[in-house]
């Protein structure tokens, strides 16, 4: 209950995670039918970049900050800078949008939004966030026993980003075990299910439980702009896509390729895309 992703927003871990969240949510809208998103830890919708706790890390500015102004984004990176700059009309870059914001940027008129956040203020923050949007339900609660409920949802079709804080190790596990039931009652559903890369994050924890799934229906993606093995700071992140979208890959490949390199602190910087659960290297 005491992490505040204020500190940490716009960094590079959030500009791989909403650019994937981008693509998946414009996959998911080239069929007609309503879909739904789900997002089980959504925070407060929105962070402020001249708050003492951004500007303290300042880690917004090896994210966001390095593409604000870029003038050769691709064409998924430019949708989501769109998203970005939808919520500085000034022109300066200050705040920066949750996922929910990112999201709600991408539905349609037919599309719903269900969002959970555990922390009490974050969730007034979000309430207020969202105060009289149409289609958006924010329910203050632990979004990984609200899945157990969503799913399936009365659309049949909808995306569900995971992503922890992981300030518990036992999260890894808690995460992993959500997904991997969640399918079993809602198999036609995608699952987005973001980690941090760390020297010893504990991945098998959270891999034991998606073995469960067909190795054809999961794509790994992992992107580190730091070398894997340092210690004490985030070396990079990743994600697991459950049910990906038609040759979502192919999209993805190009794109993290370039944000590894415009992202990259470190020569070692890379990025890498698989089937089949991650493991550890």
């Amino acid at each position: 209950m005491n992490y505040r992703h204020l500190f940490h927003a716009g960094n590079f871990a959030d500009v791989f995670k909403h650019l994937v969240l981008t693509l998946l949510l414009q996959a998911m809208a080239r069929k007609d039918s309503a879909f739904v998103y789900f997002d089980t830890h959504a925070g407060t919708g929105r962070y402020d970049l001249v708050h003492g706790a951004a500007r303290k890390t300042g880690e917004y500015r090896d994210g966001i900050g390095r593409l604000w102004s870029a003038p050769d984004l691709p064409p998924a990176c430019a949708v989501y800078r769109d998203a970005v700059r939808a919520m500085n009309p000034d022109g300066r870059l200050r705040f920066y949008p949750g996922s929910p914001r990112i999201a709600h940027a991408l539905l349609r008129p037919q599309d719903r939004m269900v969002l959970a956040e555990l922390h009490p203020v974050e969730c007034e923050r979000l309430k207020k966030e969202f105060a009289g949007v149409p289609r958006v339900a924010v329910h203050c609660q632990d979004g990984l026993m609200a899945l157990k409920g969503w799913a399936p949802p009365v659309e049949r079709r909808g995306l569900v980003l995971i992503d922890p804080p992981y300030e518990r190790d036992e999260e890894w596990n808690e995460a992993g075990a959500a997904v991997a039931q969640a399918w079993q009652k809602w198999a036609g559903g995608v699952y987005a299910l973001w980690y941090p890369l760390k020297a010893r994050s504990p991945l098998a924890r959270m891999t034991r439980h998606l073995a469960r799934i067909p190795a054809d229906k999961v794509l790994s993606l992992e992107f580190t702009p730091q070398p894997r093995d340092t210690p004490f700071k985030l070396n990079g992140c990743g994600m697991v896509v459950v049910n990906p979208p038609w040759q979502i890959d192919t999209q993805l490949k190009p794109m993290l390729t370039w944000l590894a390199d415009r992202l990259r602190q470190t020569p070692s910087s890379a990025a890498r895309i698989e089937w089949g659960t991650p493991t550890a290297r």
